[in-house]
């Protein structure tokens, strides 16, 4: 069982690179991931049953005890990513599937990455998983009505398909997960510590099978404009999810939390959706950020982990106490 763990964590601290070179393998050997094409929803269920097992009802009581910050961090991301994602496709004059997908991308709930690169950041464990997990459950009603209110000007939006959709692929697992736990509880430790190497190797299907639906198409002068697209709309989510949080007055590892989850989307229900509802062009925008969000994510993490020991290091030096300077009581 430890090696298992020690896999997990290796796994977890090459991620990033395991991504790249996954998406660079299919994009040269199409074929190998094509039969995975029709299968992404069920490997998906896979990843969102795992985060279900990993809740517990302290998780659920936690909103409701305190739900200022879980529900502020919620709308800044659904007000947040979809905002900026209209506005791209606007200066960018996207049109069509290729706008559709980069709206999807803003409209999906906070990724799975979101947690992994906020944990090595030093993050509000409870703010980032009460976030993530009343943002999933919202995703059947959120992503269709942002998508008709965005999109529909770019493609056909079946809103009423993608909402049973959605909750057939995101909100069903997540409870069937919540069952389990709560019926099994502490007899689940063993099977817990498999959990990231499953879904990080779905995730890694995944996005080998969307790579190599759209290898034809993926760097075609259509659509390298969706490249920039996807990396400002990620870096500016960070961005104003930060300052959103500087503003509420946050304590640093709040801070931290909510940063990952505006910035940081569920890329795989995203490519999910686009493959299944509209075409392959629109899963385009997803299996770029994807990619591109794990790269910025684990930047950021270590930059703000390193950061973050130096000005205590610094202060230390100088003065030999654990103080907070005045300017920073928001942010520790």
């Amino acid at each position: 069982m430890n090696k298992v763990v020690s896999f997990g964590r290796w796994l977890s601290k090459w991620f990033t690179l395991f991504v790249v070179l996954w998406a660079v393998f299919n994009y040269l050997v199409p074929s190998f991931s094509a039969p995975v094409v029709a299968n992404t929803k069920y490997l998906l269920g896979v990843i969102l049953f795992g985060m279900g097992l990993t809740l517990t009802g302290q998780d659920f009581r936690r909103i409701v005890q305190k739900p200022v910050p879980v529900l502020l961090g919620t709308v800044a991301h659904y007000l947040i990513m979809p905002s900026l994602a209209w506005l791209l496709c606007l200066v960018f004059q996207l049109k069509g599937a290729t706008a559709a997908g980069v709206i999807l991308v803003g409209a999906c709930p906070s990724g799975t990455s979101s947690s992994v690169m906020a944990y090595l950041a030093g993050r509000d464990v409870a703010l980032d998983v009460s976030i993530e997990a009343l943002s999933t459950l919202l995703a059947p009603v959120m992503l269709p009505m942002i998508l008709y209110l965005f999109a529909g000007q770019y493609v056909k939006v079946p809103t009423q398909s993608l909402f049973m959709s959605t909750l057939e692929i995101v909100v069903l697992p997540i409870v069937c997960g919540v069952v389990v736990h709560t019926f099994f509880g502490k007899r689940l430790a063993p099977v817990l510590d498999f959990l990231p190497i499953v879904s990080q190797l779905a995730i890694l299907a995944i996005i080998g099978a969307v790579v190599s639906a759209n290898h034809a198409n993926l760097f075609t002068a259509a659509t390298a404009i969706v490249i920039p697209v996807v990396m400002l709309h990620n870096l500016l989510g960070y961005t104003l999810g930060y300052l959103f949080s500087r503003l509420l007055r946050l304590r640093q590892p709040q801070q931290k939390a909510l940063t990952f989850e505006v910035g940081m989307q569920d890329s795989s229900l995203g490519a999910t959706l686009a493959l299944t509802y509209f075409s392959p062009a629109a899963a385009i925008a997803s299996t770029l950020f994807s990619i591109w969000h794990n790269i910025s994510g684990s930047v950021l993490s270590s930059w703000w982990k390193n950061h973050t020991r130096k000005v205590w290091r610094r202060w230390s030096r100088t003065t030999g106490v654990w103080r907070m300077r005045p300017w920073s009581r928001l942010m520790f």
